[in-house]
């Protein structure tokens, strides 16, 4: 029989072949291919196993290595939008960093918010003995974890559950939203700071997700009202939304309060980067100028922030350091539930300035 790629992957090349062609016992290739370090072999006799399953295209049995030791060596990701989102992906990116240096693979999916499917999927996933799960939300938000993960070792990725009864990694949303506001009061900036991305009264989310109650804007502004008060005072009102944050809400949001305002805002600290870029836009056609008369502070460390002349300060989200902790902190199991908050750096733009004398 000709001994070809196509060939060998007709039939699974066994221990025993590797074992001849290397010119050792079945159990020594079995020690090499679990990597097993308490046996006494040799250097030579790793390099010639090695060599010989290379040569023959040696799989290892997932299977069998699974009844054997109790794990698979894989582990799934499952999501909302996260994986198919081009920004928040990168969390993903970060887990599978991570999880190579446990020699762990990674399986992800997403859901698109469909409950169904996620019940579908995580029941496929289960069904192929995955060591554990990552569930990972794109908006950082309270969670209720699905019953068919009741027992099973997961970890939550910017996302908690309201009793924090589950391992959970979510950015530091309260110490961002504190050093947004420290870095206006730096510049001295104290009773012209607004706020713009208030949701309306009685809603719980933007108009894709209206009952998705995202936790990083009361967190933000927590911090916000916190380093304000340190610092003897207070916001000098609050934007509100129409329905999302995006670009279009901002600036409409933006225009409205300048046309009601008798005293134009000194600085304002928008609930995310797309917003900011709404209120660029407005403030410019306002003949306002970003940081002469009015600077802007963002959140996310998104595109738009790079996107802008000049150039945003934004509290960035730290995704592939989010992503890298969950799968730590589910491949190193503790015995009580833990809560990490990773820190948000800042991505200096030039939107920032000192607060002007009116």
């Amino acid at each position: 029989m000709t001994d070809t790629p196509s060939a060998r992957r007709a039939a699974r090349v066994t221990l025993r072949e590797v074992a001849e062609r290397a010119g050792v016992s079945r159990s020594a290739v079995s020690f090499v291919m679990n990597g097993r370090t308490d046996q006494r072999l040799s250097e030579d006799v790793f390099d010639r196993v090695r060599r010989a399953a290379d040569e023959l295209g040696y799989r290892p049995n997932i299977t069998a290595q699974t009844l054997r030791t109790g794990r698979s060596g894989t582990v799934a990701l499952v999501s909302d939008f996260v994986s198919s989102t081009s920004f928040a992906n990168s969390m993903v990116r970060g887990a599978m960093q991570e999880l190579r240096e446990h020699d762990t693979l990674l399986f992800t999916v997403d859901t698109q918010g469909d409950t169904d499917l996620e019940d579908q999927l995580l029941h496929s996933l289960l069904g192929r003995d995955i060591d554990g799960v990552i569930y990972a939300s794109m908006f950082t938000r309270t969670v209720t974890l699905p019953r068919v993960l009741e027992g099973v070792p997961t970890v939550l990725l910017n996302c908690v559950t309201a009793d924090g009864s589950i391992d959970a990694v979510v950015p530091d949303e309260v110490t961002a939203g504190r050093d947004a506001a420290r870095m206006l009061l730096d510049h001295g900036h104290r009773d012209g700071i607004w706020f713009l991305g208030a949701l309306p009264a009685g809603s719980r989310g933007g108009a894709a997700w209206p009952e998705w109650d995202p936790i990083a804007l009361t967190e933000r502004r927590a911090g916000i009202t916190e380093a304000l008060a340190a610092a003897r005072t207070t916001l000098a009102g609050v934007v509100t939304i129409d329905d999302d944050w995006d670009v279009a809400n901002g600036r409409r949001a933006v225009a409205r309060m300048l046309s009601e305002v008798a005293v134009a805002p000194t600085a304002m600290i928008c609930a995310n980067d797309a917003l900011a870029v709404g209120a660029y836009q407005a403030l410019h056609r306002a003949g306002l100028r970003i940081p002469h008369d009015v600077s802007v502070v963002g959140f996310d460390g998104s595109p738009f922030a790079r996107a802008v002349e000049p150039e945003l300060t934004s509290i960035a989200l730290p995704h592939i350091e989010l992503g890298r902790r969950a799968a730590a902190m589910l491949a190193a199991r503790g015995d009580a539930p833990r809560l990490e908050r990773v820190a948000m750096p800042t991505v200096a733009g030039g939107s920032i300035g000192a607060a002007p004398t009116r």
